[in-house]
C-alpha cells in the first residue's frame, strides 16, 4: 500500500488538500484509480484513503497508537562515512528507535561545521521519512542536528544508556546487563551509544563510563555501523519481550 506522511491536521479531512511534497509522491508512485492510499503522521495516527480524480477521498476513520507512555529509545551514534550513516538512519527508523543522536567526537571522521548541521538534520530526517514510510512505522523518530561529544555524554546522563565498549575486567552482554538492571524504559529513556570507526579517546570512554554502563556487543569487533543497529536490536528485542 502506498504511504504518505502528512499533518496531523490532514486526516481530519475527508478529502485533504496535500502539500506539494505529498502531491509529488503521489505522483511519483502512481496510484491506480479506487487504489488504497494511507496517510499517516508520523506521531502515531494514520488513515485509509483511496485514490480519486488524482487526489485521495477518505474511506476509513481515523486510527491511533495513542501509547502515552510510549518507551523512549535513543541512539548516540558517532556519525559514520557517506552511505554508512544513511543505513544506520533506515535501519533504527525500521526498529522503531524513538531519537537518533548524531555524535562528533575526536575521532569521527566525519567533520561537520556547525553551520551545516541544521541541513544536515533535514536530509537526514527525509531518510527516515522514507524508511517509516516503507516499514510501516507510525511513529518517525526524532533525529536532532548533530551534536559534539560532550553535549552528547551530558545528554546519555539523563538516559539509562549502555554503551559498547572494551574495558578491563571485559563487560557483560548487553543482554545480561538489561536483564540483571531491568531499566525500567519509562521513568528513563532507554539509550545505546556507539562509537566511531576509530573508537572513543581514552578520555572520551572515561567520561561516557562515568554516565553509562559498559557491555559487550558479541566476539567479534562489529563495524560502527554494524554495532550501533546490533545494540538497538538487542534493546528493542528485550524491551518488546518485557512489554516496556
Amino acid at each position: 500500500m502506498h504511504r504518505i506522511l502528512v499533518e496531523t491536521s490532514a486526516l481530519s479531512a475527508v478529502e485533504p488538500t496535500l502539500t506539494e511534497q505529498a502531491r509529488r509522491h503521489l505522483k511519483v508512485v502512481r496510484p491506480k484509480e479506487g487504489e488504497p492510499v494511507e496517510l499517516f503522521d508520523g506521531k502515531g495516527r494514520w488513515r485509509l484513503y483511496s485514490f480519486s480524480g488524482g487526489n485521495v477521498v477518505a474511506s476509513g476513520e481515523i486510527c491511533s497508537d495513542d501509547r502515552a507512555e510510549r518507551p523512549v529509545l535513543v541512539l548516540f551514534a558517532c556519525v559514520t562515512k557517506g552511505s554508512r550513516w544513511d543505513w544506520t538512519i533506515e535501519k533504527a527508523t525500521e526498529l522503531g528507535v524513538t531519537r537518533v543522536v548524531p555524535v562528533i567526537s575526536d575521532r569521527t571522521i566525519v567533520r561537520i561545521p556547525a553551520a551545516e548541521r541544521n541541513c544536515k538534520r533535514e536530509r537526514w530526517f527525509r531518510i527516515a521519512e522514507d524508511a517509516a514510510r516503507q516499514s510501516d512505522a507510525k511513529w518517525l523518530p526524532d533525529v536532532v542536528a548533530p551534536v559534539d561529544f560532550a553535549e552528547a555524554v551530558a545528554m546519555a546522563g539523563e538516559c539509562d544508556c549502555y554503551v559498547g565498549a572494551l574495558t578491563d575486567p571485559a563487560p557483560p552482554p548487553m543482554l545480561a546487563a538489561l536483564e540483571s538492571a531491568r531499566p525500567s524504559g519509562r521513568a528513563r529513556p532507554l539509550a545505546v551509544f556507539v562509537g566511531p570507526e576509530g573508537d572513543f579517546t581514552p578520555e572520551e570512554l572515561s567520561s561516557l563510563l562515568a554516565v553509562s554502563t559498559p557491555v559487550s556487543f558479541g566476539p567479534t569487533i562489529l563495524r560502527a555501523e554494524t554495532a550501533a543497529i546490533y545494540g538497538l536490536g538487542v534493546a528493542k528485542a528485550w524491551m518488546d519481550s518485557h512489554e516496556v
